[in-house]
């Protein structure tokens, strides 16, 4: 039941009781599942481009991009306090004895501890990180000679220091060149100027938290003119924060209403889903959408290059060709394009309608492929599973008993249908160019095209007290599950998140004098 004090909060954060009331029956009653056909795989689903089309695909792109607006979609509002958990476990635990410091060397795995102290110095931060102990009379080398572990770990976690567990991701040093690092920020400005450039302008949005907004100003300010004099351009840069009416509301295990110590109803970000009204808010044709901690050394960026402009010169042609067969349709001779559109709605556009289209008389038939043909549209692209985790490609049944392509997280299939995640080749890698306009120059309102029956509920806890948080369709799951969706095989060398802190001394983040042997 809802208390005045309640239905005050709600009315704060830009909520209705209806909202609050659906979201509470939302836990009781679960999200149904997907509706799984087959995992999608090269030439079944997943496009691969061969050498000489990966350059038609470029040039056309490069050739047919210009007099469209283009925007390079960041969402950079992670903390980057997951990156550092086990640093933040070993600090909570650690107590400094002779002991505690050969069981914690005792793992040399990639992902330990010991990995990440042998190599200390190769990390772009390693500089910052010895200034922030110089100014505590100390170096790395005497806590390395004094095994001060807390001391290290204190002037890099926390306010004593680098404060990087309470900073965004996207302000962290990820990469170190010969003279210079390199925030992830960074690297979507360099990035943004060898895709996504309209003439001689580049239009950047990131998704930030209010609370670190100043933070990205502030040091965008600082090194935009740098990238601006490099590739002679300008660069109009945007921020948006989560609205707080994205917000939903966590629960008990008995699905009450799950309250703090003073009695208040605790709300949680609602995931990346939450996204899609700041990316309902981009004005534009074409939108880039990229994570910011996916960002690479510069020597590797050609094939991200290369593979975002073959990927946009794709979606151009598909959304040109959508465009003709939707004028085609609403002229009165229309019947005589029915079978063509039909043709391209289902194998260019992956939407197989259902059986009992062709029993349907010619003017409904042109009604429903008009409805299929006029949505936002997305080219993905997919990398082969590694064993990195990502929702993975899948043929799935629409309400409207056509079938379609969706990307699917594992907790959207059966049970007894989970064998079909082992025969997923490929995963997405939040690697999307997409179509927001239609062929009348409109922008489409993205909240028409989402399934809001691909939310998820997780178990989470605050304070040592469990409660269940519910996550609105995923970005690039549920919220895009109404959009035309292409997916198109790109290398694995276009993915190099940063999920935690050794992920920093992979290859691919590494200065090239500082490869580990």
């Amino acid at each position: 039941m809802l208390l005045k004090k309640d239905i005050n909060k709600i009315n704060e954060k830009g909520l209705t009781e209806q909202i609050v009331n659906e979201q509470i029956n939302r836990f009781k009653q679960g999200y149904p599942s997907l509706k799984i056909i087959k995992a999608a795989t090269v030439n079944n689903g997943i496009k691969a481009i061969q050498n000489n089309e990966l350059s038609q695909l470029v040039n056309y792109y490069e050739d047919n991009s210009k007099q469209l607006k283009m925007v390079k979609f960041v969402p950079a509002s992670g903390a980057a306090s997951r990156m550092f958990k086990n640093l933040f476990e070993i600090l909570n635990s650690y107590k400094g004895s002779e002991e505690d410091y050969l069981k914690l060397m005792e793992n040399q795995n990639i992902g330990s501890f010991y990995h990440m102290y042998q190599n200390i110095r190769n990390f772009a931060f390693f500089n910052d990180l010895n200034n922030a102990l110089n100014s505590k009379k100390s170096s790395f080398e005497d806590i390395a000679n004094r095994k001060d572990i807390l001391s290290l770990l204190k002037s890099l976690l926390t306010e004593e220091g680098l404060n990087y567990a309470n900073l965004p991701k996207g302000l962290l040093k990820f990469h170190k060149q010969e003279n210079e690092t390199r925030t992830p920020v960074e690297e979507h400005l360099i990035e943004g100027a060898k895709y996504a450039r309209s003439e001689k302008k580049v239009n950047l949005h990131f998704t930030v938290s209010e609370n670190h907004l100043k933070l990205f100003k502030t040091h965008i300010n600082e090194v935009v003119g740098k990238y601006e004099n490099i590739f002679k351009i300008k660069y109009n840069i945007n921020f948006s924060i989560q609205n707080p009416n994205t917000d939903t509301v966590a629960v008990d295990l008995d699905n009450n209403p799950f309250r703090d110590e003073k009695g208040d109803i605790v709300y949680r970000p609602g995931g990346h889903g939450a996204l899609l009204q700041n990316l309902n808010k981009i004005s534009a044709d074409l939108v880039f959408v990229k994570n910011i901690d996916n960002v690479v050394q510069d020597r590797i960026k050609q094939d991200t290059i290369l593979y975002k402009k073959a990927l946009a010169g794709l979606l151009i042609k598909l959304r040109e060709e959508t465009f003709s067969w939707l004028n085609k349709l609403n002229k009165p001779n229309a019947t005589k394009y029915i079978n063509n559109a039909k043709n391209f709605v289902a194998n260019g556009l992956n939407n197989k309608l259902p059986e009992a289209f062709d029993k349907l008389p010619e003017l409904e038939q042109i009604k429903f492929l008009t409805n299929k043909l006029n949505r936002p549209i997305r080219v993905c692209g997919m990398v082969k599973n590694e064993g990195e985790p990502g929702g993975g490609p899948f043929w799935v049944e629409n309400e409207d008993n056509s079938v379609s392509l969706q990307i699917v997280e594992s907790s959207q299939i059966d049970e007894d249908k989970k064998d079909l995640m082992k025969k997923a080749t490929h995963f997405n890698p939040v690697d999307l160019v997409c179509s927001l306009s239609n062929h009348k120059g409109e922008q489409f309102d993205l909240n028409k095209y989402t399934d809001p029956n691909t939310g998820f509920i997780s178990q989470k806890s605050l304070k040592g007290r469990d409660l269940k948080a519910l996550e609105l369709p995923g970005l690039w799951n549920g919220a895009m599950a109404n959009w035309n969706t292409v997916f198109v095989e790109v290398p694995i060398s276009t993915f190099a998140p940063v999920k935690t802190v050794n992920d920093l001394l992979k290859k691919e983040h590494l200065y090239e004098k500082d490869y580990l042997i």
